[in-house]
């Protein structure tokens, strides 16, 4: 007869074995993850949503002290995953996002989680409900993950640095940074954080981080993607877009959230300008037949040597995919019309979001959020700026309006539609950045401009980067394609087929293991 002791003492080692069994989280890989990847592995059962869930939080928890992307990892996405799982058990079917973790810049409204655009008078405001596309991809089936640092109140295009989390590094050199605002984001995609992330771009702050970080970022036409639930920056230029590691992982985020928002009536434009499909424009031959105009007037004004470089390289592989490369295209009366483009809204902006969805007596107005600080000398400069500079910033008689009303932004963005059309043009191209990006600690002195701030956010026209290569130090930098207002697919076409031509895109070097 076999003792009460050995019976207890088997059940002890069962219950140790099976807790072991449960702590036990599968090996994924997760570099350079994609959704079509993921989806064939649910579909084959190779892993769940759940256990892509916890390897991603493993791999942050394990290495993102050092880059420090992230501001806080979603509690509750474990259960949503576990749910969604379920779901999939019963249906058999997959929702266009299902199961996809996706990383959300701390600036966009999200349910449960905080939303403080870095800055210490929202540390504690926590959304009731989400942002009008944060519903839209939570309803495609995708997974907050996290949310991430971001240049606080996006101010900044050079770094990203906020009082509530800290200074963000570039995880292809550590020394160097992500570039701004969403830096965040885009550092925590390149590192294999999540399969992709949101962005917001009022200047520079999708593409510039994307080139810094070897991903593709789209700053899609002003009005095809809603800004509601979103701390602005100037909204009549805020753009919110996909943060990815791929063309094709763009695309499908962008195909979720595009549509028109009540709340957000410049969407209005977009109103039968929406394909219902934008995967069909996924080219590997996409670049056959086109039509590209260089912007030397861009490209060639203080480069790097590297970059020019590479940026001509990249011309070559253009034309050898069979594009026409109309070289050194002049926008007539260009340096006359990108003048006195920028409004300084912030102040208006920035209260009328409190004012609708912070609601806090305490915290009304621009004068509240100064009296409560910042960790950030950078940040504080510029609060102090906006507190004394309002509406346009050289010719305060001219109203400031939107892309589709203020004429200054309709007759820039005519020149450049003139030009392409008399040349027969399919899009425009430049070096995302002219320079290689800067070292954390001489951020400001090392700064020598970008190419993003200064067409795409007045004219209100879509431009995508795409990684076309490295310099020395290990630092990536992208290729800027300029099209026409709501000409996304033939963007989406020639992003998909240089990406897939030439693919740059490399994880970083610096031991983040798989």
């Amino acid at each position: 007869m076999v003792s009460l002791r050995y019976i207890l003492s088997a059940i002890v080692v069962l219950s140790v074995l099976v807790s072991c069994q449960k702590k036990e989280e599968k090996e994924i890989d997760l570099e350079e993850l994609t959704i079509s990847e993921i989806f064939a592995a649910y579909q084959g059962g190779v892993y769940t949503s759940e256990e892509l869930v916890k390897a991603y939080i493993s791999r942050i928890e394990q290495f993102d002290e050092e880059i420090n992307s992230i501001s806080i990892i979603n509690p509750e996405a474990i259960s949503i995953a576990r749910a969604l799982d379920e779901e999939f058990a019963q249906t058999g079917k997959l929702r266009p996002l299902h199961g996809i973790p996706i990383i959300v810049k701390d600036n966009i409204n999200t349910k449960g989680l905080p939303t403080t655009a870095g800055a210490l008078a929202l540390k504690d405001f926590i959304p009731e409900e989400d942002a009008f596309i944060i519903q839209k991809l939570v309803d495609a089936g995708a997974i907050i993950l996290a949310k991430s640092n971001m240049a606080e109140w996006a101010f900044s295009a050079m770094h990203t640095e906020s009082s509530t989390v800290g200074t963000t590094r570039n995880p292809y050199n550590l020394d160097h940074v992500p570039a701004g605002s969403s830096g965040g984001t885009a550092a925590a995609v390149a590192s294999n954080f999540a399969t992709i992330g949101l962005g917001t771009d009022t200047g520079n702050s999708i593409r510039g981080p994307s080139s810094h970080n070897a991903l593709v970022g789209f700053r899609t036409t002003l009005g095809l993607v809603s800004r509601s639930a979103i701390v602005p920056l100037y909204l009549r230029n805020d753009v919110v877009g996909p943060i990815g590691r791929t063309v094709e992982d763009a695309t499908r985020i962008l195909e979720v959230i595009a549509g028109i928002d009540v709340e957000d009536p410049i969407t209005k434009y977009s109103e039968g300008k929406t394909p219902d499909n934008y995967l069909q424009f996924l080219d590997a031959d996409g670049l056959k037949g086109t039509r590209i105009g260089v912007f030397r007037t861009l490209s060639d004004r203080n480069v790097d040597p590297e970059i020019k470089k590479i940026f001509d390289m990249a011309l070559v592989d253009m034309q050898r995919l069979g594009a026409d490369i109309i070289d050194d295209v002049e926008v007539p009366n260009f340096e006359e019309l990108r003048k006195d483009q920028w409004c300084a809204t912030f102040k208006e902006d920035l209260e009328d979001f409190l004012a609708k969805y912070v609601k806090n007596d305490t915290i009304k107005t621009l004068e509240d959020v100064i009296r409560i600080g910042s960790k950030s000398e950078f940040a504080k400069t510029r609060l102090a700026t906006f507190q004394e500079n309002l509406g346009r910033w050289e010719d305060g008689d001219v109203p400031c309006g939107d892309a589709f009303a203020d004429p200054k932004r309709i007759t820039f963005r005519e020149a450049f539609e003139n030009t392409m059309d008399s040349l027969n043009l399919s899009f425009m191209v430049y070096p995302t950045w002219n320079q290689k990006a800067a070292r954390i600690e001489f951020f400001q002195e090392e700064y020598k401009g970008d190419n993003s701030q200064i067409i795409a956010p007045h004219t209100g026209m879509p431009a995508f980067t795409v990684p076309m290569g490295y310099t020395e130090g290990n630092l990536p930098v992208g290729i800027q394609l300029l099209g026409r207002m709501f000409d996304e697919p033939t963007l989406i076409k020639a992003s998909f087929a240089y990406e897939q031509a030439t693919q740059h895109r490399k994880s970083p070097n610096q031991d983040l293991k798989k």
